[in-house]
């Protein structure tokens, strides 16, 4: 009885405990945000070039993070941080977006957002990615 009583409290404890994973955005309401935000046509790309871009690099994960070695991604963008956003890690960092790369992990992702904007406007599109 107490092993099952434990096995319980371990499982509703992992249920109950915020986990790294952040908010997958459904493809809709991604489809909206964009299109809400201006991406359809901006730069010469189509809200079905970001999608793309979104699900190939983050799968719609609002906390998605990928170590490259002497870099990182983040974000739901997988925004870099040797050139767009201080991590505190990467050494010669631009931060080109003046943002802490940590503010790239969270469920609001209006920074991300601008940010991609501001990567899609320099770059002329989607090269950077």
């Amino acid at each position: 009885k107490s092993m099952l009583f434990l096995g319980l409290l371990l499982v509703f404890l992992g249920l109950a405990l915020p986990g790294t994973q952040g908010k997958v955005i459904s493809r809709c309401e991604m489809v909206r945000i964009l299109r809400r935000n201006g991406f359809e046509g901006f730069e010469g790309t189509t809200v079905a070039d970001w999608m793309c871009l979104v699900n190939y690099e983050s799968g719609y994960n609002t906390k998605a993070y990928n170590n490259n070695g002497p870099s990182r991604d983040y974000g739901i963008f997988q925004i870099n941080s040797k050139y767009w956003c201080n991590d505190g890690k990467t050494a010669g960092s631009k931060n080109a977006c003046h943002i802490s790369c940590s503010q790239l992990l969270n469920d609001n992702i209006e920074d991300d957002i601008q940010c991609a904007k501001k990567i899609a406007r320099e770059a002329h599109g989607l090269t950077p990615w």
